[in-house]
């Protein structure tokens, strides 16, 4: 009898960590620093440094989890694990699935900026071949796809290592003591961090997506726990460091003001630094949409093969051990919604849906946690950052909901 074709287990350590890399400093770091320092001024490496630690607590929930339930459609999982509740399972589901499809749509809004540092098309037109090009990608199968993402991810890499080489003088002699980044000096400038970290948490997302992919991972017991909290830090570093060269480079009415805000900081320095950190960008941009699609297509796949999802979702190509089906359907939504909404608009949802789904993660967690007391015992597990996680993402939400009702 003919067996159903299985996702391949192709990745390892170095390849999902950068997988992980990729998608978090994509749009992040390329394209919300200026939005970020506009919302937070001075502290913008403060919002980003909160937002940092939100995420830290959350990673170290999934990270128990995806050791506990190796499975695509982590966060559907976990809750049908922890509450039984199938209608819970399928929300937070089809919620992951919205953030990878509003999230890549973000990043493509985020591509137009620097592609029209070299030549200028319609939006639509630039947006549609480039989502159309990803689609193509994710279909070619998963290690191909992953060797694509994990080049652009160190090119990445390379190109934030230039801005703190070229631009970094600014850390060795700040223009304003060190601390003046991270201590703020009124309730007002406490509001806009709170504000900032918000925002900035949008750079963070990614280090979920990673366990979508457990069932492609070797040895995922250990690869992905240790994958998330290196791609995690590494993120952190960079964005704590670009964000104090940003506010100390340039004034925040030029970061709010430019779609190319790397570019801009490199600009007064060297024009060529410039010209080649928006080529670096668009790779940065152009990785965290392919992994943004692949993710979804993965947790769409999962879902239908889990039930929570029309069962002709759940099928994978013979050829190409990929979920065609489920990518084309997510690669057809990304496009609605990337020329549908404006960035700032998709970065905010997005930060939105996925602050829900982290809370729930954690209390997912929590939940398991208490049903399964001896697992527990003795363990660095035993302490409740769940619950710590959980209360950090329900400050953010509340916080969101009053500036949106106050503002």
């Amino acid at each position: 009898m003919n067996q159903s074709p299985t996702l391949s287990r192709k990745l390892g350590l170095t390849l999902v960590t950068l997988y992980g890399l990729g998608t978090i400093l994509g749009a992040g770091i390329y394209v919300l620093i200026g939005k970020v320092s506009v919302v937070a001024g001075l502290y913008a490496p403060l919002a980003f440094g909160l937002a940092a630690i939100i995420s830290f607590f959350t990673a170290l929930s999934y990270a128990r989890l995806v050791s506990i339930y190796p499975r695509c459609a982590g966060e559907a999982v976990y809750l049908r694990e922890a509450f039984n509740k199938k209608f819970l399972s399928s929300l937070v589901g089809w919620l992951i699935i919205l953030t990878g499809i509003v999230s890549s749509a973000t990043i493509a809004n985020g591509f137009v900026g620097y592609l029209g540092v070299f030549i200028h098309i319609p939006d639509w037109i630039a947006i549609t071949i480039l989502i159309s090009l990803l689609s193509l990608i994710a279909i070619w199968g998963i290690a191909e796809s992953m060797w694509i993402s994990a080049l652009m991810t160190v090119i990445e890499i390379a190109g934030l290592v230039m801005v703190i080489i070229i631009a970094g003088d600014v850390i060795v002699e700040p223009p304003l003591p060190f601390e003046s980044y991270f201590i703020v000096d009124s309730f007002t400038s406490l509001f806009g961090v709170f504000a900032g970290s918000f925002l900035a948490f949008y750079a963070f997302i990614g280090f979920e997506d990673m366990v979508n992919v457990v069932e492609e991972v070797k040895n995922p017991d250990f690869n992905l726990p240790v994958s998330i909290f290196l791609a995690i830090f590494i993120s952190s570093v960079f964005y704590i460091l670009i964000a104090v060269i940003a506010v100390s480079s340039l004034s925040i009415h030029d970061l709010g003001s430019t779609d190319a805000p790397l570019a801009l900081i490199l600009e007064s320095h060297n024009l060529l630094s410039s010209k080649i950190i928006s080529i670096i960008s668009i790779f940065a941009i152009v990785n965290g949409a392919l992994i943004q699609i692949i993710m979804g297509a993965r947790v769409l796949y999962g879902m239908a093969r889990e039930g929570l999802a029309p069962q002709a979702l759940s099928s994978i190509n013979i050829k190409t051990k990929t979920p065609i089906i489920t990518t084309l359907l997510v690669s057809i939504l990304v496009l609605i919604f990337a020329l549908w909404l404006p960035l700032l608009t998709l970065a905010k949802l997005t930060s939105f849906i996925v602050l829900i789904i982290f809370l729930l993660v954690n209390l997912s967690l929590w939940r398991i946690k208490h049903v399964n007391k001896a697992d527990y015992e003795n363990s660095i597990h035993s302490i409740n950052f769940p619950i710590i996680g959980a209360l950090f993402c329900l400050f953010l939400i509340v916080f969101q909901i009053y500036d949106l009702v106050t503002g």
